[in-house]
């Protein structure tokens, strides 16, 4: 059991340094101009535009690393740094978010499943917290209810795993656009991968952080039932 809780701590903690290291990275290349000397908006416009995908509105949004493309009113939203930024961490992100959008408009498989997952992953998000507490506090004498909670906790679980390939796909796809445009240098183009990289490592820690936690219930259960 104190394993499990290691294994937990360490996740945390790994889930503070990269975002710390992500945040870093960010504020660094968001310093610095590239050849292009485009906003993040005109970045993902162009690259919509030399994809052929003509139904695609790129918007600004509230807030600090916001950004997300949404498939289902075909929306890419930036937040305003990256919107209005002239910067290789501007251009990074922008090509990122449009990367989801050629998923979208490919029909992309992991796309397609993470989307698919999302309602229920919405209901599991919304009840698991309080069914594993109560399984828990009542593993005695109702031992399926922590059983219940954890079949809600693997959902979110296999959520985050499905993410992954769709972060990278995305990520592979902007920055082999921002190659072939020809509107960053290759030292631009490395920052960008950098910055890309870090923002797709939150992922994977998130993801081995929620199979760990899992684990952790699955744990109780198998030692109290």
């Amino acid at each position: 059991m104190i394993g499990i809780y290691v294994i937990v701590g360490v996740f945390m903690l790994a889930s503070w340094l990269v975002s710390m290291r992500l945040k870093s990275k960010f504020k660094k290349y968001s310093e610095v101009a590239f050849i292009g000397n485009l906003t993040g908006a005109q970045v993902a416009e162009k690259m919509l535009n030399d994809n052929g995908i003509t139904d695609v509105k790129v918007i600004s949004v509230e807030g600090q690393l916001t950004d997300h493309y949404n498939p289902v009113d075909k929306t890419v939203n930036l937040s305003p740094e990256v919107f209005s930024g002239r910067s290789v961490a501007a251009a990074a992100v922008a090509a990122h978010e449009c990367g989801h959008a050629v998923q979208h408009a490919r029909a992309y498989m992991w796309l397609g499943l993470r989307s698919r997952l999302v309602p229920v992953v919405s209901v599991a998000s919304r009840y698991m917290q309080w069914i594993l507490l109560a399984g828990i506090l009542t593993i005695t004498v109702f031992p399926y209810l922590l059983l219940f909670g954890i079949v809600l906790f693997s959902a979110t679980t296999l959520f985050s795993f499905v993410t992954l390939p769709v972060e990278f796909d995305a990520s592979n796809r902007g920055l082999a656009w921002l190659n072939s445009s020809g509107i960053v240098s290759s030292r631009e183009h490395e920052m960008a991968k950098d910055a890309l990289w870090w923002a797709a490592m939150t992922y994977v820690v998130a993801a081995l952080s929620s199979l760990a936690t899992l684990l952790y219930y699955v744990s109780i259960f198998l030692r109290r039932r």
